[in-house]
C-alpha cells in the first residue's frame, strides 16, 4: 500500500499540472475504513458512486425505513448502483423514456438556463431493467413529472434527481423532501454543472423556500446532497 502511493504520489509531482487541466486527480480515499466496500470500478466518476455507497451503509445501519427513487433514469447506469446497494428496497424509475419533455424545455429556454437540445431518446423500459441487479424490485414508471407519480405516498430513504432541467428537479424536490424519511438523502445531479444552471437555481429556491442547507460534492457533474 505504502509502495501504491509512493507511485501515485510520484505520478502527482511529475503530470500534476496536467492532470489537473484534464480534471483528473489521484487521491487517497477512506485510509482507516476497515469494513468491505463494494465500488464497481467500471463506473467512471468514484466521488458519486462513493457517495452513494457511504450513505447507504449509513441508512442501513440506522435502520431508517423507506423505499428508493430516481428521477431521470436515462438508461439506468446510476439507478444500477441504487438497486444494488439497496437490495430490500422498491426502487422508483420515473423517467419520459423519450428524453426531455418540451414543457419543460420550453421554461429552460426561456429562463436561459440550458438549451435543452440535448437527446436523451436512445432508452427504453427494457434496456434499463436488464442492466437492474435485482429488477424484481424495481418500478419503472413511464411519463410526465410529477403527474406520472400519482397515488404514491412511500416514504423514501434515498432519492436521485437526475432531469438535467430546472422545473423537474424543483417538482422533484417538492415531491420527494416531505416523504424523505428521517436520516434520508437525495442527491441532486448538475447542480455545479455550468451547462445545466437550472440544476442549481432549482436547488438554490427550494432550499430557501425549506430553509435547509445542502452540501455540494465535487463529483464530475458536481451533486448537491440533501441530508434529512
Amino acid at each position: 500500500m505504502n509502495m501504491v502511493k509512493s507511485f501515485a504520489k510520484g505520478i502527482n509531482l511529475v503530470l500534476g499540472n496536467l492532470l489537473r487541466k484534464k480534471h483528473v486527480f489521484i487521491v487517497n480515499s477512506l485510509d482507516f475504513l476497515t469494513r468491505e466496500r463494494r465500488i464497481d470500478k467500471n463506473y467512471f466518476d468514484y466521488i458519486r458512486i462513493a457517495t452513494l455507497e457511504l450513505v447507504s451503509s449509513e441508512i442501513r445501519k440506522k435502520g431508517i425505513q423507506g423505499n428508493v427513487a430516481e428521477l431521470g433514469v436515462y438508461k439506468g447506469k446510476f439507478a444500477r448502483y441504487i438497486n444494488e446497494y439497496f437490495p430490500d428496497r422498491t426502487l422508483y424509475l420515473f423517467d419520459t423514456f423519450k428524453g426531455f419533455d418540451e414543457r419543460d424545455i420550453e421554461e429552460e429556454k426561456q429562463q436561459r438556463y440550458s438549451t435543452g437540445n440535448q437527446n436523451f431518446s436512445d432508452t427504453s423500459i427494457q434496456k434499463v431493467m436488464d442492466i437492474m441487479p435485482h429488477p424484481a424490485n424495481c418500478k419503472p414508471i413511464k411519463g410526465f413529472f410529477p403527474e406520472a407519480a400519482e397515488g404514491i405516498e412511500d416514504k423514501f430513504v434515498f432519492v436521485s434527481l437526475d432531469t438535467d432541467l430546472y422545473a423537474p428537479i424543483y417538482n422533484g424536490l417538492e415531491f420527494f423532501y416531505p416523504r424523505l424519511s428521517k436520516g434520508g438523502y437525495i442527491f441532486i445531479h448538475d447542480f455545479n454543472n455550468d451547462a445545466y444552471k437550472g440544476a442549481r437555481q432549482a436547488v438554490e429556491d427550494f432550499a430557501l423556500k425549506w430553509n435547509i442547507n445542502y452540501t455540494p460534492i465535487p463529483d464530475s457533474c458536481g451533486t448537491a446532497v440533501i441530508a434529512k
